[in-house]
């Protein structure tokens, strides 16, 4: 498990976004080769996405050889409810960028059986040969996507009833108003995570630093769904400041002493720039 510590969130995004674009470019996405992306929704990956479509607009990056495969999705929320997945993806990402719609996946929360919807998403996948680099965030109780604290660490996409603290804590979303928020949703679960050939989990702010802790510093919990991806080979967590101050002085200063390590894995290699330049 990478951790790479950051000064802010908008350094996060930045990170992130170019982690993205440099992991595309070098898988050299094609007409028969194409990159398959796992997406989270919310106000943490906000700043990667403005990045990566002002990154698109400089021809940095090209999503046209791209598939992408969204993390969740509420159930019976119309497609477009502002606060649906659909309409934050649509509107915050996709129609700013050269994907082609259709492959762009996301859950359906309106579909007549839930179930064979869930069974269908984890089909796609497979068929689409997996997913290259699954992007995540986390919940201050260290859930990732709707995998509550108590979700099996083997769980597959399905339809979760949600927990009252998640009702709670979107309420905001929904004027306030809890009644208003829908009580049951579509996720991956985190073993459809855990497939992932790369997982890259994105954790801003102090009100996260517990979860942070519960993540690197202690043992695999079911309680703390996020902790599962210590298992994982391929895991980087890229936080700010303000996530690591739950975290031990040794830990920090461990990971700090890596940056140099962790600014070449954003940086392009000569042959792709001149590739960039040529095209």
């Amino acid at each position: 498990m990478r951790l790479v510590i950051l000064d802010n969130a908008s350094d996060v995004a930045e990170w992130a976004a170019k982690y993205v674009t440099k992991t595309i470019n070098d898988f050299q996405p094609g007409p028969n080769k194409y990159f398959v992306l796992g997406l989270p929704t919310g106000s943490t990956p906000y700043g990667m996405y403005q990045k990566l479509i002002e990154y698109q607009k400089a021809g940095k990056i090209s999503f046209k050889y791209v598939k992408t495969f969204n993390m969740d999705e509420y159930v019976n929320l119309p497609r477009d409810h502002p606060e649906s997945y659909h309409y934050y993806m649509w509107n915050t990402f996709f129609k700013h960028i050269d994907i082609d719609p259709k492959n762009a996946h996301i859950l359906d929360g309106n579909a007549p059986d839930l179930v064979k919807e869930c069974l269908n998403y984890e089909n796609k996948i497979k068929e689409a040969g997996g997913i290259d680099l699954f992007i995540g965030g986390i919940g201050p109780d260290g859930h990732i996507a709707f995998n509550e604290p108590g979700s099996s660490l083997t769980s597959r996409t399905r339809v979760k009833t949600l927990a009252q603290d998640t009702l709670e804590a979107n309420a905001r979303f929904f004027g306030n108003d809890v009644s208003k928020v829908p009580k049951q949703a579509l996720t991956v679960g985190v073993g459809t995570v855990m497939d992932a050939k790369e997982v890259m989990i994105l954790i801003n702010g102090s009100h996260k630093a517990f979860a942070l802790y519960k993540a690197i510093e202690e043992g695999v919990n079911h309680m703390w769904t996020v902790s599962a991806f210590q298992q994982h080979p391929h895991t980087l967590i890229i936080c700010d400041e303000d996530a690591t101050l739950e975290l031990r002085v040794k830990t920090v200063k461990y990971f700090k002493a890596l940056s140099d390590v962790h600014q070449k894995l954003i940086q392009e290699n000569e042959t792709m720039e001149r590739y960039r330049t040529l095209h």
